[in-house]
């Protein structure tokens, strides 16, 4: 063993970014990576349908943490250290060279997930890192001399002298209790970044189509969201609903996934104005057939569900169109009431908020306050982003910011 040890309890983004932060800045330290799956960078693996999201191109440090229910307070100094200009910099002098696309979101130019995984196995590689897969900690202990006994799954004894952990989020996460067990507090941790399950006939074989923005509101609290929409088989997902239940994530949870939502699938119309619009059509197209011909550039089939389900008739064309029918379509569309009766995982983006309590540790250097020589960076702690990129970005600059504070002296 070296004379000073590092161990990186997660094998995820987190993890080897500050081991490899650590071994950078201290290279004569030993650094260990362990990590219970076999599998190392999982969600690195599968984000943004396997391309990697890496980060946002936002960087303005005030104004990229309005994209965080939880943590904006602490990350605000944090990103003003480390933020995503210095993430594309990073991997670019890595040999990594990254692309924004129109939403902003930030992706390697190969489209490929393997390329941020190669990237780190190389320099993990060159710097000498361990990486122990299939390997869990059984329990963690902090010694009076100011290191840590770490008990494996084999039986296996490893004193070290810091440790960050990096076990990411998840209701059931061992992380947690270690914790625990060294001092800290957790929040109860609760899915973030989940999708509506809807059974409804005005959206049943509707599956893949998709609108560039509506405004989804969760009747009954203040959670409101504007954003491109995606109609699903088990009801509906898509950036709105993504953003919608991060920030609600909490009081949803509350509600055991079971609300009525609104939406407004013309957000630059209420519903008197549309009603306005609708009645200037019925003049217009006299002749033309309601259900056959899609307004507002709606998509045709779920214009043709949603026409026949407040009450117009298979041929009635507009000239037929009653005062109370215009009204019933102009609601629908920018008032309709869709009942939410439970929550899906997003496969690709699945996060949770709740973790290690953020006033018990100190963001300058992603130290414990409670007990020295332990750091966090992750999903760990209660800190959560929306979709687009800000979770891998937090996850990189405590990475950065833990493995820099790390003194072996």
């Amino acid at each position: 063993m070296a004379s000073k040890c590092l161990v990186v309890i997660g094998g995820g983004a987190a993890g080897f970014f500050g081991a490899i932060a650590a071994a950078e800045s201290n290279p004569q330290i030993e650094v260990i990576i362990i990590e219970k799956s076999p599998n190392i960078l999982t969600k690195v693996k599968i984000s943004g349908g396997g391309r990697c999201n890496v980060t946002h191109n936002c960087f303005d440090p005030k104004v990229l943490v309005n994209n965080y229910p939880r943590g904006y307070k602490e990350l605000l100094g944090a990103f003003n250290r480390f933020q995503p200009k210095d993430t594309i910099t990073w991997f670019e002098e890595r040999g990594v060279k990254l692309k924004v696309e129109e939403d902003g979101r930030m992706f390697p130019v190969t489209d490929d997930s393997q390329t941020i995984i190669d990237c780190f196995l190389k320099i993990v590689h060159r710097l000498g890192i361990k990486i122990r897969l299939r390997t869990s900690v059984e329990s963690i202990e902090w010694l009076n001399d100011s290191q840590f006994k770490i008990l494996l799954h084999t039986g296996e004894t490893i004193i070290c002298d810091k440790v960050l952990l990096a076990t990411g989020g998840g209701q059931v996460n061992k992380g947690f209790q270690m914790a625990e067990l060294l001092g800290h507090s957790i929040v109860e941790p609760v899915p973030s970044l989940f999708t509506f399950n809807i059974k409804d006939k005005r959206l049943s074989d509707l599956q893949g189509i998709s609108f560039v923005k509506v405004m989804v509101k969760v009747l009954g609290l203040d959670l409101e969201e504007k954003g491109p929409l995606l109609i699903t088989h088990w009801g509906l997902s898509g950036p709105a609903v993504l953003r919608l239940s991060a920030w609600g994530a909490r009081l949803l949870h509350e509600k055991d996934y079971r609300f009525d939502l609104k939406i407004n699938f013309l957000p630059q119309w209420n519903k008197n104005s549309l009603m306005g619009e609708l009645k200037q059509m019925k003049v217009k197209l006299k002749q033309k057939q309601v259900t056959k011909n899609a307004l507002f550039d709606l998509p045709k089939r779920f214009w043709e569900k949603i026409v026949l389900a407040v009450g117009f008739t298979e041929n009635q064309t507009w000239n037929q169109a009653s005062e109370v029918l215009i009204q019933n379509l102009a609601q629908e569309l920018t008032e309709g009431v869709y009942a939410v009766d439970g929550k899906s995982t997003n496969k690709d983006e699945f996060v949770t908020c709740g973790g290690v309590a953020l006033k018990e540790v100190n963001f300058k250097t992603m130290e414990s306050k409670i007990c020295p020589g332990l750091f966090f960076a992750g999903e760990i702690l209660d800190i959560d982003g929306i979709t687009g990129g800000f979770n891998f970005q937090a996850a990189w600059t405590e990475g950065w910011i833990a493995g820099n504070a790390m003194r072996f002296d």
